[in-house]
């Protein structure tokens, strides 16, 4: 029997994303699960934010440092991907990161 890790807000995970159409976000890159604990315990999809090293610095994008790299969370390009998308646990974000891209997304999604 195999047992699948627990796949927690917040953790980054290295993700398939292609295929892709027009300007989304492409390639295989890290990603944060944004999704909450709850859905990811019962779904086989989970919503992320890719993590960038190019790219504009818009107000609504993170900056953050992963692997020693400088870029940005960006959520603007969340996606829902099935399991079988990600390739590899990379590790998690800080605590205060993950906060503040939650905080980002609440103003994006506010009525």
């Amino acid at each position: 029997m195999v047992i699948i890790p627990a796949i927690l807000r917040g953790d980054v995970y290295l993700v398939a994303l292609n295929p892709t159409r027009g300007q989304e976000i492409r390639k295989t890159r890290p990603c944060l699960i944004v999704s909450p604990d709850e859905l990811n315990a019962h779904l086989g999809t989970f919503i992320v934010a890719p993590l960038t090293t190019g790219g504009r610095a818009y107000p609504f994008r993170i900056p953050c440092t992963f692997e020693g790299k400088q870029g940005h969370i960006v959520p603007d390009q969340l996606r829902t991907v099935d399991r079988e998308r990600l390739v590899k646990h990379l590790g998690a974000l800080p605590e205060s990161t993950l906060l503040e891209v939650l905080s980002v997304l609440q103003e994006m999604f506010a009525v």
